[in-house]
Protein backbone atom coordinates (compact mmCIF):
# COMPACT_ATOMS: atom_id res chain seq x y z
CA UNK A 1 0.00 0.00 0.00
CA UNK A 2 1.39 3.26 -0.90
CA UNK A 3 -0.15 6.57 -0.17
CA UNK A 4 -0.66 9.24 -2.89
CA UNK A 5 1.27 11.96 -3.71
CA UNK A 6 -1.02 14.24 -3.38
CA UNK A 7 -1.83 12.92 0.55
CA UNK A 8 2.14 12.90 0.66
CA UNK A 9 2.09 16.47 -0.56
CA UNK A 10 -1.12 17.44 1.71
CA UNK A 11 0.89 16.15 4.99
CA UNK A 12 3.78 17.99 4.50
CA UNK A 13 1.31 21.41 3.87
CA UNK A 14 0.33 20.87 7.15
CA UNK A 15 3.44 20.29 9.08
CA UNK A 16 4.62 23.54 7.38
CA UNK A 17 1.43 24.84 8.35
CA UNK A 18 2.11 23.42 11.89
CA UNK A 19 5.59 24.93 12.20
CA UNK A 20 4.21 28.61 11.44
CA UNK A 21 1.91 28.61 14.49
CA UNK A 22 -1.42 30.60 13.92
CA UNK A 23 0.56 33.00 11.09
CA UNK A 24 -1.29 32.73 7.51
CA UNK A 25 0.92 31.99 5.00
CA UNK A 26 0.76 32.44 1.40
CA UNK A 27 0.32 29.32 -0.59
CA UNK A 28 3.21 30.05 -2.87
CA UNK A 29 5.32 30.20 0.18
CA UNK A 30 4.37 26.73 1.31
CA UNK A 31 4.35 25.73 -2.51
CA UNK A 32 8.16 26.72 -2.84
CA UNK A 33 9.16 25.64 0.69
CA UNK A 34 8.16 22.12 0.36
CA UNK A 35 8.33 21.66 -3.54
CA UNK A 36 4.31 21.36 -4.38
CA UNK A 37 3.47 22.51 -7.43
CA UNK A 38 1.51 25.32 -6.80
CA UNK A 39 -1.69 24.48 -8.90
CA UNK A 40 -1.41 20.83 -6.98
CA UNK A 41 -1.01 23.05 -4.00
CA UNK A 42 -4.25 24.96 -4.60
CA UNK A 43 -6.41 21.40 -4.94
CA UNK A 44 -4.50 19.85 -1.97
CA UNK A 45 -5.55 23.07 -0.37
CA UNK A 46 -9.27 23.51 -0.70
CA UNK A 47 -9.81 19.72 0.12
CA UNK A 48 -8.28 20.27 3.52
CA UNK A 49 -10.32 23.28 3.87
CA UNK A 50 -13.73 21.49 3.15
CA UNK A 51 -12.40 18.77 5.77
CA UNK A 52 -12.09 21.56 7.96
CA UNK A 53 -8.30 21.15 8.45
CA UNK A 54 -7.21 24.80 7.16
CA UNK A 55 -8.56 28.41 7.31
CA UNK A 56 -8.37 29.90 4.34
CA UNK A 57 -8.81 33.83 3.63
CA UNK A 58 -8.14 35.99 0.30
CA UNK A 59 -6.46 39.14 -0.77
CA UNK A 60 -3.29 41.03 0.26
CA UNK A 61 -3.22 39.45 3.72
CA UNK A 62 -4.61 36.55 2.49
CA UNK A 63 -3.24 32.47 3.16
CA UNK A 64 -3.33 29.49 4.44
CA UNK A 65 -3.50 28.49 8.50
CA UNK A 66 -4.58 25.19 10.39
CA UNK A 67 -7.99 25.64 11.77
CA UNK A 68 -7.05 23.66 14.63
CA UNK A 69 -4.04 23.53 16.57
CA UNK A 70 -1.47 20.99 15.21
CA UNK A 71 -2.03 18.74 18.42
CA UNK A 72 -5.47 18.30 17.85
CA UNK A 73 -4.59 17.17 14.09
CA UNK A 74 -3.91 13.44 12.83
CA UNK A 75 -2.02 12.28 10.21
CA UNK A 76 -5.24 10.11 9.81
CA UNK A 77 -7.34 13.05 9.41
CA UNK A 78 -5.12 15.01 6.77
CA UNK A 79 -4.87 11.19 4.44
CA UNK A 80 -8.06 10.67 4.34
CA UNK A 81 -9.35 14.26 3.56
CA UNK A 82 -7.22 13.61 0.44
CA UNK A 83 -7.29 10.06 -0.34
CA UNK A 84 -10.53 9.00 1.36
CA UNK A 85 -10.54 6.14 4.07
CA UNK A 86 -7.64 3.21 4.25
CA UNK A 87 -8.60 0.14 3.67
CA UNK A 88 -5.70 -2.56 2.47
CA UNK A 89 -8.21 -4.89 0.52
CA UNK A 90 -11.90 -4.45 -0.36
CA UNK A 91 -13.00 -7.48 2.19
CA UNK A 92 -11.96 -5.30 5.01
CA UNK A 93 -14.58 -3.07 4.80
CA UNK A 94 -17.21 -5.39 3.09
CA UNK A 95 -17.78 -8.83 3.65
CA UNK A 96 -19.54 -9.59 1.03
CA UNK A 97 -16.89 -8.01 -1.88
CA UNK A 98 -14.55 -11.50 -1.10
CA UNK A 99 -16.11 -14.98 -3.02
CA UNK A 100 -14.59 -16.70 0.52
CA UNK A 101 -16.16 -14.66 2.74
CA UNK A 102 -15.47 -15.91 6.07
CA UNK A 103 -13.79 -18.41 5.32
CA UNK A 104 -11.14 -16.59 3.57
CA UNK A 105 -7.65 -17.47 6.12
CA UNK A 106 -5.93 -13.33 4.70
CA UNK A 107 -9.35 -11.41 5.81
CA UNK A 108 -8.13 -11.57 9.31
CA UNK A 109 -4.80 -10.79 8.40
CA UNK A 110 -6.02 -7.80 6.03
CA UNK A 111 -8.04 -6.50 9.36
CA UNK A 112 -5.60 -6.63 11.94
CA UNK A 113 -3.15 -5.07 9.76
CA UNK A 114 -5.50 -2.29 8.62
CA UNK A 115 -6.62 -1.93 12.11
CA UNK A 116 -3.04 -1.11 12.99
CA UNK A 117 -2.45 1.17 10.69
CA UNK A 118 -5.03 3.50 10.90
CA UNK A 119 -4.30 3.58 14.72
CA UNK A 120 -0.49 4.78 14.13
CA UNK A 121 -2.16 7.33 11.86
CA UNK A 122 -4.84 8.46 14.11
CA UNK A 123 -2.41 8.15 17.33
CA UNK A 124 0.21 10.39 15.63
CA UNK A 125 -0.46 14.27 15.73
CA UNK A 126 1.58 16.90 14.03
CA UNK A 127 2.68 18.62 17.64
CA UNK A 128 4.19 15.04 17.97
CA UNK A 129 5.91 15.06 14.61
CA UNK A 130 7.07 18.42 15.18
CA UNK A 131 8.65 17.78 18.62
CA UNK A 132 10.26 15.12 17.37
CA UNK A 133 11.88 16.51 14.75
CA UNK A 134 13.41 19.61 16.82
CA UNK A 135 14.67 16.49 19.51
CA UNK A 136 16.48 14.69 16.37
CA UNK A 137 18.46 18.14 15.53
Amino acid sequence: MQITRQADYAVRAVLYLAHNGDQRTATSMIAEKQRIPPSFLAKIVSQLSIAGLLHTSRGARGGVSLARAPHEITLLEVIEAIDGPIQLNECVGDTGACSFDDDCPLRPVWCDAQEQLVNKLKGTNFADMIAKGQNSA
